[in-house]
């Protein structure tokens, strides 16, 4: 199992130093690591308004300092991820960030999203978009839990949440 959770990561750290407890759920998590970073169709920009919002909601500190490292490398823009740390207002990103991030939101709070920006979202995307995206996000939302439940230290050069 920690040939699979280096290859993915170079390292074994943060949530899965925990999930090293438990092989068979570590080695179940990889794949759907590779899966959110490479496979969805959900495109970066995108998919870190949900990554970073979810993580910010969640207030969990690892996840949102791996996730800023993440989201740099796909060049997120810096205005955009100071906004979602500072718990901004989605009203005052772009009309998609703004959804994405207000859905995001909803389901992290009361685990609904409202149906009018629900029925937007698959109109604009479609339901594997919007699958992969729920997806993903939760998967950030459980990982989250796990570090927060056992207080994963945020790597010294870390971007901190608040």
């Amino acid at each position: 199992m920690a040939d699979a959770i280096i290859k993915v990561f170079g390292h074994i750290r943060g949530p899965f130093s925990v999930l090293m407890h438990s092989p068979t759920l570590a080695a179940r998590l990889v794949p759907m690591v590779s899966f959110v970073r490479d496979d969805t169709i959900v495109e970066p920009p995108l998919r870190f308004v949900a990554i970073l919002t979810a993580a910010r909601a969640c207030d969990a500190p690892y996840v949102w300092a791996a996730q800023v490292a993440q989201a740099r490398k796909h060049h997120i823009r810096e205005d955009l991820i100071n906004h979602i740390r500072a718990q901004g207002d989605p009203a005052k990103l772009s009309a998609e960030e703004r959804d994405v991030a207000n859905y995001t939101l909803q389901i992290v709070r009361t685990h609904r999203a409202e149906q009018a920006l629900f029925d937007t979202l698959i109109k604009r995307h479609g339901v594997q978009w919007l699958v992969e995206l729920t997806a993903t996000l939760n998967f950030f939302v459980y990982v989250a839990g796990i570090a927060n439940a056992f207080e994963v230290d945020v790597p010294a050069d870390g971007d901190p949440i608040r």
